[in-house]
């Protein structure tokens, strides 16, 4: 059973979501919130496996929600999994810097959402096609980044991985194009989030990006 909780600072919406969620096999939703104060709160209280997270609202905002419970030693297994109707560039990068695993419009499709709430829950990362995109776009904008470095301790085939990953393949398809068992990708991401000291896939996606190991635009 996956347990969430749901925050947004209008009622009317979070009780949608909370209906859409109740209502599905596998998924408790264990509390709501209406600002950012409260989740975080309710996340110490409940320790919920997702938060449904929005990111405009009063008193205490989504991203320093996400950052509170990120860091939160009690929370140590929850996950965000951020939605909002604001498709900005910014609010993208900044909420996974803070430490969200996932990011969606609210124009999402039900069933995309209940996948969502799976996916970030199972560990993996999860961003709309267009965040996705927008996101690659933004980097592409960067200057330069720094080289990576030789001594971050990962394998030839983990770097493979790991550009993989970045490109936004899953785990099976991962396991397609190098040719290796699905266990085997699983275990390379694991060793990969260990030595780079990140949470989950979408830090990695992040991270091979800063860090210049892969550069949007090379396919």
């Amino acid at each position: 059973m996956i347990r969430v909780a749901v925050v947004d600072d209008q009622e009317l919406v979070r009780s949608g979501f909370v209906v859409l969620l109740g209502s599905s096999p596998g998924i408790e939703v264990v509390g709501e919130a209406g600002d950012g104060a409260g989740a975080w709160e309710l996340c110490r209280r409940t320790t919920p496996d997702v938060v449904l997270m929005d990111i405009r609202m009063p008193r205490m905002d989504g991203l320093e929600a996400t950052r509170r419970i990120v860091a939160d030693p009690v929370c140590a297994g929850t996950r965000v999994l951020v939605l909002t109707t604001f498709d900005d560039d910014e609010l993208v990068h900044e909420a996974l810097v803070a430490g969200a695993s996932g990011f969606l419009l609210k124009d999402t499709r039900p069933t995309q959402l209940l996948d969502a709430v799976t996916v970030v829950a199972a560990g993996d990362a999860l961003l709309a096609p267009s965040v996705t995109r927008r996101l690659i776009e933004r980097f592409a904008a960067l200057p330069t980044p720094p080289v990576r470095s030789a001594d971050d301790g990962l394998t030839d085939r983990e770097r493979e991985v790991l550009v993989a990953v970045a490109r936004g393949l899953s785990n099976q398809e991962i396991a397609d194009a190098l040719h290796m068992g699905y266990g085997t990708v699983k275990t390379h991401v694991s060793h990969v989030l260990t030595k780079l000291g990140l949470r989950d896939r979408a830090q990695l996606v992040m991270q091979a990006y800063e860090s210049g190991l892969i550069v949007p635009g090379t396919g």
